[in-house]
């Protein structure tokens, strides 16, 4: 394997929302490198997985574009309350003080807006947050250098449309490093939806670096390690003999026609199968291996409903592949099943349901009474879970509010 520096990602430690479909007002505070949302249908946890893909996209494909791709304010705004969707994070940089960056957007005659649009931090323990960027509908200033403080010039820059992402458009020069870090940060972001049925695809032959959201390019992928990183290849090999009896290995094989055959060997024929004729399970655990072993990791990854074509067997061994590659990039990873949730740390999980309103409101797992010391005399967060004992995110139950709920922290 080609010798890899291990450099410390950065992490996400806190996100805000507002007014974003059911997510009226709603905080995760203290996020672990590896987070899972759980819940009933229903109870905001594609929508806070969606803040995410939304805002990758605000940096990938444009506001606009985000924003339509959602039905605009009419479905994508909270019903019956009005003002901006906002989006606040605060991230962390190795060798640098917690960042916190500020997205408002609203609509205005149909076209979105950045109502406003900021990033804060406070240099040193005892200093003062101050604002190193500051943007409202198009207008607004910048520090720039690759430590900006308070006593250095704000320089006005004015962007072509209101329409903008300052740090979109900023993040492309390198006399605003840390802006720049931020923007680099979120556009290496993978919020995957992955579809068994692409990965199934024959694509173009053609060695590429990075799995695509939905999958149709696992082929290409396999291409591209078996020749820049074979010993990384044959590692996610292994693990997938050791998850899916009988792999012996997968073939990626150029057509005369241009296509890109993939194909799946099992150990006791001669001749591989056809990508197309294999199992959904084995399908996506590959996809999945292919994404978390990538030798150029994502700084966050998204993952909806890993449970799905896999057996119940392999989910916790799959919650383990997730807790290895967290220490690369951060995972954010939306389940129903009690299965992977076995394998996870209470402070690891939060619970969602709706409450009287009908507004996503979210506890962790680590903050309901009891569920700590139950986890220290030998029980599974999985099978407490099913038990009832969260006392919230119960399917078969209508909630209204937290009964359990023992410090308020999400």
């Amino acid at each position: 394997m080609k010798h890899e520096k291990e450099v410390q990602p950065a992490r996400i430690t806190y996100l805000r929302v507002e007014n974003y479909r059911a997510l009226k007002q709603v905080e995760l505070k203290e996020i672990t490198p590896m987070t899972v949302l759980l819940g009933p249908n229903g109870s905001g946890k594609s929508t806070v997985f969606d803040v995410f893909a939304f805002l990758s996209e605000c940096f990938e494909l444009g506001l606009r574009r985000a924003w339509d791709r959602r039905g605009r304010s009419k479905e994508l705004k909270t019903r019956g309350c009005e003002g901006p969707v906002v989006i606040e994070i605060k991230y962390r940089e190795p060798g640098f003080p917690v960042i916190t960056y500020h997205l408002a957007v609203d609509e205005r005659k149909g076209v979105p807006i950045v109502v406003e649009e900021w990033l804060q931090w406070r240099r040193g323990k005892r200093g003062k947050p101050f604002r190193f960027l500051d943007y409202k509908e198009g207008l607004g200033r910048a520090i720039s250098g690759e430590l900006p403080d308070e006593q250095d010039t704000r320089i006005e820059i004015p962007l072509k449309s209101p329409d903008l992402v300052a740090v979109n458009a900023l993040g492309q020069f390198a006399d605003h490093p840390r802006v720049a870090a931020l923007r680099d940060f979120i556009t290496g972001w993978y919020v995957s939806y992955l579809s068994v049925d692409e990965t199934r695809s024959q694509p173009e032959a053609g060695p590429q670096e990075k799995l695509s959201r939905t999958g149709h390019n696992v082929a290409n992928v396999i291409q591209f390690l078996a020749e820049q990183y074979p010993d990384r290849l044959e590692h996610i090999f292994k693990v997938l003999r050791s998850r899916v009896p009988r792999i012996e290995r997968v073939l990626a094989e150029a057509m005369p026609d241009g296509r890109l055959l993939l194909q799946i060997k099992d150990t006791p024929f001669e001749h591989p199968v056809l990508a197309r004729f294999a199992s959904d399970g084995t399908l996506k655990m590959l996809a999945y291996l292919v994404m978390l072993y990538n030798p150029s990791p994502s700084s966050f990854i998204g993952i909806e409903e890993p449970e799905n074509f896999l057996h119940p067997r392999l989910l916790p061994e799959l919650a383990e592949e997730c807790r290895a590659a967290s220490e690369r990039g951060q995972l954010l990873i939306t389940t129903h099943s009690p299965f992977f949730v076995n394998a996870l740390r209470p402070n690891e999980v939060r619970i969602l349901y709706r409450d009287d309103h009908g507004y996503t409101q979210i506890v962790r797992a680590s903050d309901i009474q009891g569920i700590s010391e139950f986890i220290s005399e030998g029980a599974s967060l999985g099978h407490l879970w099913l038990e009832g004992r969260f006392g919230i995110g119960d399917p078969m139950v209508n909630q209204g509010g937290p009964s359990l709920r023992k410090r308020g922290k999400a």
